[in-house]
């Protein structure tokens, strides 16, 4: 590439970023004068937008864009002078022509259609038709304008009717002031790596506390030996000659002198200590800001979604965003576009009325709807309000029963809550008909999968004529997450706080069974025990302590009771992703340094509840000890089936529990490795032929692997040719039973051939 071509490359991201600052400044002030069309200070904004627009796309070449803002330019400076109003089909015109130099603005997209300008141009300068005619371009004007510029749907709806009126409060951008600092390009990559360091370094600065305060006990010890020679001077001075006498007058000389540098050292080192820890925590919180960006990043953009979509509804709508100023998470930012799409949209088409029947209901004919961003108690809180007609209450039972999604005497003893809970299902729609803009069921799924993909919640409130609102509860960084430290097995594991319900003590003797699983009383209900030894594959229960630690986490239809071995507090972490070459690793999402410099693994909440709903279906659930006793299966041997046939998996794991093994069970080779390599097991049992990872597949890995080549594994399998049975031993199969000759004392007799009686 010549120099000429990279310096018009530069000039060419200099005028995309100008034309970002500048459009933006253009939106909010064509939104501001739909209620104020002859205000001074907003045409003075959008003319000199554009008159800058106008210079930079002369400088940069591009005389399409020049076109444009030239044209916008005029339709500003008449407006001024009185000579032309701005109304709401002009300001339809205005708003193409901020498409289109936006689209002028992109240096990877293609040139502006000239015929594209020239239709925008000549619509402009057409002005605006009676009320009783078009009120707004015809879509296929709209159509071709937007194909020309490749812009996203939401801003290519047609308008038919009255549109959005901002708040009075709304008002151009100001320019930044000189002092605002230089902007310069990092990548994410690498600030990510930046606040990983600085979160060692504070694990670090941490790490001296401790240091220090070994130094003060042997300082405190070595101020002991001193008492004790002077005590021993004391009481035996006069029995010693002179020389031990001066000898010992030296020995207590030097150990008070080297008492006063110790005691010099450990102020030193204190100091140290505070300064270090100071500046390392400093260092992490302007790491973690740069992580941070003001929600009115992302939500400049709605006031004209809302406005495009209110129109093409006829709904008149007052839009008002709250907290622009709000810092939010840079990752978090990006995810929020999708959701809070879906979110306006259900409001303005599901939630708010159109123009008469919000006067027959006595309401003001304008509607609010209302975008709100604000920290509270360590969260973020977004939420989406309007004034409109609420959630019908009948209609939502009504609609549950009739997708046999719960019994109707479940549905009317349910709280309002409960009920909303069901808008957040994949596929639920109010709507009987679909429409371009809802009625197919997955805005508000996709809120909800947003909300725990971010380790967040979605609330739903509403009251019958007065409105709905969403609110999202998110973290306020997905770098840094609050959560509950617990043991299990000697290991550190962390639960986030937003997945736990709460932290319980319960005693062992006030464990029930109720069918064949292990439940605790929680509020009046029974709620399903599981262990996180069996879940994070840590081997069998050790310690029986009269009470039982547990986690509740979960939703009200599967909550269920985590045990761990120990409480160990709450810490705020500071994330870090695992290793890629890893994988995905069962119920674990992440890992994070703890202020020892010790690990701990971040704990998957939402697929450790996956994981117990597959242990219940399938009758694996191991149970804690109970009233004080030790749990006998920590001396059972313990098997893993590996099978795909559901009927031949469950009659060999009763075939074994029967015998006392204790059992657990895999759906295919790959769910079998990885329960493998997360447990420990004396036998492992294999069908051949399974999806994903076959069994001489699994067999081969098995042998090949350091940890457990020594496993012994067993395939029982339909193929009953000697070519198959060889091709399984030369896997490594320590024995071969066909499925055809199977029966229950040939399978128990090959178990007991491997690895003995279930007891040892």
């Amino acid at each position: 590439m010549s120099d000429d071509e990279l310096s018009r490359r530069s000039l060419l991201d200099l005028f995309h970023e100008e034309a970002a600052a500048q459009t933006r400044t253009l939106s909010a002030g064509l939104l501001a004068l739909e209620s104020a069309p002859a205000d001074a200070a907003t045409l003075e904004a959008c003319m000199r937008a554009t008159h800058s627009l106008k210079g930079a796309a002369r400088i940069v070449g591009l005389p399409e864009a020049v076109e444009v803002a030239s044209a916008m330019e005029d339709c500003f400076v008449a407006a001024q002078r009185g000579e032309l109003h701005i109304d709401a089909a002009r300001i339809d015109a205005l708003l193409v022509g901020i498409d289109l130099l936006t689209a002028a603005g992109d240096a990877t997209a293609a040139p502006l259609a000239h015929e594209a300008v020239e239709a925008f141009v000549a619509r402009l300068k057409g002005g605006a038709q009676p009320d009783s005619a078009v009120s707004a371009p015809g879509t296929d004007e709209l159509a071709a304008l937007a194909a020309s510029l490749r812009l996203p749907e939401p801003q290519r709806e047609a308008v038919t009717s009255d549109g959005v009126e901002p708040a009075p409060s709304a008002q151009p951008p100001q320019p930044r002031s000189a002092d605002a600092g230089r902007v310069l390009r990092v990548r994410a990559g690498t600030l990510d790596r930046l606040l990983g360091f600085a979160g060692e370094a504070l694990v670090e600065s941490r790490r001296i506390r401790p240091f220090a305060q070994g130094l003060l006990r042997t300082r405190r010890a070595q101020g002991d030996v001193l008492a004790a020679l002077g005590q021993f001077q004391e009481r035996h001075g006069d029995a010693l000659d002179v020389d031990a006498r001066a000898a010992l007058a030296d020995i207590r000389n030097a150990v008070a002198s080297l008492d006063r540098q110790l005691s010099e050292r450990f102020d030193d080192l204190d100091r140290i200590d505070r300064r270090g820890t100071q500046l390392a925590q400093r260092l992490y919180d302007e790491a973690l800001q740069c992580r941070m960006r003001p929600f009115g990043d992302a939500a400049h953009t709605y006031p004209r979604v809302v406005r495009d979509l209110a129109r093409s509804l006829g709904k008149r709508v007052r839009f008002t965003i709250a907290g622009e100023s709000t810092q939010v998470d840079r990752d978090i930012l990006e995810m929020l576009d999708a959701p809070l799409g879906h979110l306006l949209r259900n409001a303005l088409d599901h939630g708010i009325e159109d123009p008469e029947t919000r006067r027959r209901a006595g309401k003001p004919e304008e509607a609010s709807l209302t975008l709100e961003a604000r920290h509270s108690a360590g969260k973020l809180l977004i939420a989406v309000a309007d004034d409109g007609a609420g959630i019908d209450l009948d209609a939502l039972r009504a609609s549950i029963v009739a997708r046999s999604l719960a019994q109707p005497q479940a549905v009317a003893a349910m709280s309002d809550a409960e009920l909303f809970d069901f808008l957040l299902l994949p596929g639920f729609s109010l709507r009987d008909t679909v429409t371009d803009v809802s009625g197919r069921g997955v805005g508000l799924d996709a809120v909800q999968n947003f909300a725990k993909a971010v380790r967040g919640t979605v609330r739903i409130e509403s009251a019958a004529g007065q409105g709905t609102r969403f609110v999202l509860q998110l973290p306020l960084t997905l770098s840094v997450v609050r959560s509950l430290i617990v043991e299990v097995a000697g290991e550190a594991y962390a639960f986030p706080l937003a997945h736990v319900r709460r932290a319980l003590s319960v005693p062992r003797s006030t464990i029930e069974m109720l069918e064949g699983q292990q439940h605790i009383a929680f509020e009046g209900r029974p709620v399903g025990l599981v262990t996180a030894r069996q879940l994070l594959g840590a081997g069998a229960e050790a310690m029986t302590a009269e009470d039982l630690n547990v986690v509740l986490v979960g939703s009200e239809a599967g909550l269920y009771g985590v045990a761990v071995d120990r409480f160990a507090g709450e810490r705020t972490l500071a994330v870090q992703p695992l290793d890629a070459r890893l994988g995905r690793v069962r119920n674990v999402s992440a890992a994070a340094l703890l202020d020892d410099g010790e690990i701990a693994l971040i704990v998957d909440v939402e697929d450790i509840v996956t994981s117990v709903g597959r242990l219940v279906r399938e009758g694996q659930l191991t149970g804690v000890a109970r009233g004080g006793a030790h749990d006998g299966a920590s001396a059972r041997k313990r098997i893993l089936i590996v099978e795909d046939s559901l009927t031949v998996r469950e009659l060999e794991r009763k075939l074994l529990e029967k015998r006392g093994y204790d059992v657990t069970v895999a759906v295919d080779g790959m769910d079998g490795w990885s329960t493998l390599r997360n447990a420990h097991f004396d036998l492992v049992i294999t069908d051949v032929d399974m999806p994903r990872m076959d069994g001489i597949e699994l067999v081969t890995m098995i042998k090949g692997d350091a940890m457990h080549r020594n496993v012994p594994v067993m395939i029982v399998s339909y193929k009953d040719r000697e070519d198959d049975r060889r091709r399984g031993l030369d896997a490594g199969a320590d024995y071969y039973l066909t499925k055809g000759s199977f029966h229950d004392e040939a399978l128990l007799d090959a178990v007991n051939d491997l690895i003995g009686e279930a007891t040892g």
